[in-house]
């Protein structure tokens, strides 16, 4: 993501966000957000625990900027870094959500099963989506961790294969052959027409 004259922003961003400045967060935020948000909608199958992972994965970016433990940014773009931090929230906001789900299932039970529906067509949408979504999670659930990290980088995200190198602390070789692997798994596995798009 380097802007005219060579410089890249991210990197700038990025050095000013070690020194806890809180506009390179802002800033940084401005540029990615989105990114992170489709990210962990595709991890997550749910567009609610999508946005609780926005908001961990910048508000443990801000941790470490406070603590002094924001590693250096070695590629020109922290998109693939702040993925890879969102897929570690992703597994925090997943745990929390069981717990709600327990909690919210003994509540109903308490209140006789009484349950307010929203029966909005925006709401039927974004329900139609989570649950196509969590097919195509389930499929991807059957191959390797580093398979599926390198299709959620690189093929989802759109992210470069030194970008993904980079993040995951892998040889851009390992990225290529990671993403060949899950290729040819995913196309044997399953005929989910998302997924095969999402491959294509």
């Amino acid at each position: 993501m380097a802007e005219p004259g060579g410089v890249s922003v991210d990197r700038e961003l990025w050095v000013r966000l070690a020194d806890a400045d809180d506009a390179a967060l802002t800033e940084l935020y401005r540029r990615h957000c989105d990114a992170v948000y489709n990210f962990a909608f595709r991890r997550t199958a749910s567009w609610a625990a999508a946005e609780d992972v926005v908001q961990a994965t910048f508000t443990s970016l801000w941790r470490r900027a406070r603590v002094g433990t924001v590693d250096e940014l070695r590629a020109e773009s922290a998109r693939a870094v702040l993925l890879v931090m969102a897929g570690h929230e992703c597994a925090n906001v997943a745990r929390s959500a069981r717990r709600q789900r327990l909690l919210h299932g003994r509540l109903e039970a308490d209140a006789g099963g009484a349950v307010s529906a929203d029966h909005a067509a925006s709401t039927a949408a974004r329900v139609d989506d989570e649950q196509r979504m969590s097919e195509v999670r389930r499929a991807l659930s059957l191959i390797p961790v580093v398979q599926r990290e390198a299709v959620e980088l690189v093929v989802w995200s759109h992210c470069s294969m030194a970008e993904a190198a980079g993040a995951l602390g892998v040889p851009v070789g390992t990225v290529k052959s990671r993403l060949h692997r899950a290729r040819q798994s995913l196309t044997n596995l399953i005929e989910i027409e998302a997924l095969k798009e999402a491959l294509s």
